[in-house]
């Protein structure tokens, strides 16, 4: 496995050089791995420069471990532990017809004075989930959606530079924080988590009372919420890059 960990983290087709030093093994051993991996069809070597990838049977591991995923599931399986270690609610988020959906709601040690209902919609530019997906989804999909929580008084008109620089902000730091924006007295801080085979991202946020969320405080909750969105994109087989 360390032999194939190296040929998957590889720039592409390795030579038996590369591979070695990528496995932290001599050449003669990595080498008789890779006859091995081979005869499994794990590993192929191309007869014209003799360079080694990734075979036929791992593409189709891969395939099939991707049929078999549920994204929200998997998901879903780490929000308890990012509550119970920042002791405030969490939920889950994905895009629908209307804008981003809560398919998940765990509530914290922390009252809050909100009821959320599994299946509510939120708005895209009042709350931090809606932000993330402002952020990360095309316009020609938020743009209709913005206009229709205009409309219906769930978010105020915001100009093109407005929304810039909310995009900017969600793309430096990695998270969206929204402060009294929804309810009063309640922050919410959100993050994406997204994999290049996702066609959308799944959006998880943790919702705490405002009294709780000085800056020592906030920045706990968001390094939390960061580690949770990355375990999780591992988990679904991508490779969150660093806010």
């Amino acid at each position: 496995m360390t032999v194939v960990e190296a040929l998957e983290k590889g720039p592409g087709p390795m030579s038996l050089k590369q591979v070695a030093e990528a496995s932290g093994m001599a050449s003669s051993k990595a080498h008789r791995y890779l006859v091995s991996l081979s005869r499994a069809g794990l590993v192929a070597q191309s007869p014209r420069s003799g360079r080694y990838e990734l075979g036929p049977a791992a593409r189709r591991l891969g395939i099939e471990a991707l049929r078999r995923m549920d994204d929200v599931e998997v998901v879903s399986d780490h929000l308890p532990g990012l509550r119970d270690r920042t002791g405030h609610s969490v939920n889950l988020t994905v895009w629908g017809d209307h804008g981003p959906v809560v398919v998940r709601w765990h509530y914290g040690a922390h009252a809050l004075p909100i009821t959320i209902r599994i299946g509510a919609v939120m708005p895209l530019a009042t709350s931090s989930a809606g932000r993330v997906f402002l952020t990360h989804l095309p316009t020609a999909i938020t743009e209709p959606v913005l206009r229709a929580d205009v409309a219906s008084g769930t978010s105020p008109d915001l100009s093109a530079d407005q929304i810039e620089r909310i995009k900017d902000e969600v793309r430096a730091t990695g998270v969206a924080v929204t402060a009294n924006a929804m309810i009063p007295g309640i922050t919410s801080v959100a993050s994406a988590v997204f994999t290049e085979l996702m066609p959308l991202p799944l959006v998880v946020a943790v919702a705490l009372p405002t009294r709780e969320s000085g800056s020592g405080l906030l920045q706990d909750v968001v390094s939390e919420l960061l580690d949770t969105t990355a375990a999780a994109c591992a988990e679904l087989g991508g490779r969150p890059s660093a806010a």
